[in-house]
């Protein structure tokens, strides 16, 4: 689907929205509030839908990868994305029935131009921007009822892993998020090639 953004006012997300998600605190002491990314929402509305288009650039965030805040639905609301433009990281997690702080599952679904994922109900998840040089573009369509909640990623200081950049070796690694109680190893799911054609499942509650 092509989409003309030029009249579409996005909601901007800044470094200071994401102080309290990000990995490298020692670099976050001096650095200056800057935007993030952009969300636009409702570019397309069909049957109860809304598609919108984030737009992430290649900012590290001192030795994280650039992401977005990260959030839960509030419901059972399912969610399908699109790499329209550079690569991705979707990071998903599973709370443990009862506690915000014991993570049951945990998947990395590494996606490029085309790639398609849907979010299943009751995950957590934020995406990654895994290029220090390549701004990353993506769709989604998402019910147009459907709320998020980022009040568990805020108190916890992110989901359950980082994707940084290691100092000695310059490699990129994911590292456990201290404030979890319990972390399963991460576990690799691969992306859809295309969008589902029925999309009536995103409207469930």
């Amino acid at each position: 689907m092509e989409v003309k953004l030029e009249n579409v006012i996005p909601d901007v997300r800044t470094l200071d929205e994401l102080k309290n998600v990000a990995y490298d605190k020692t670099w976050l002491a001096t650095a200056q509030d800057t935007d993030l990314y952009y969300m636009y929402r409702g570019v397309e509305e069909k049957d109860g839908l809304r598609y919108d288009i984030t737009i992430i650039p290649a900012v590290m965030l001192g030795a994280e990868f650039s992401k977005t805040k990260g959030h839960y639905h509030i419901g059972k609301y399912q969610e399908v994305y699109t790499v329209l433009e550079g690569t991705s990281i979707y990071l998903l997690q599973k709370k443990k029935s009862g506690s915000d702080d014991e993570i049951e599952d945990a998947i990395a679904i590494a996606c490029q131009k085309g790639d398609v994922i849907v979010i299943p109900p009751n995950y957590g998840h934020i995406t990654i921007n895994p290029s220090a040089t390549d701004k990353l573009t993506m769709a989604n369509w998402i019910s147009k009822d459907c709320k998020s909640d980022y009040s568990l990623f805020e108190k916890l200081q992110g989901a359950c892993y980082y994707y940084i950049l290691q100092p000695d070796s310059g490699q990129a690694s994911w590292i456990k998020n201290p404030n979890y109680k319990i972390v399963p190893e991460l576990r690799s799911e691969e992306p859809l090639k295309e969008t589902p054609k029925d999309l009536s499942f995103l409207r469930a509650k």
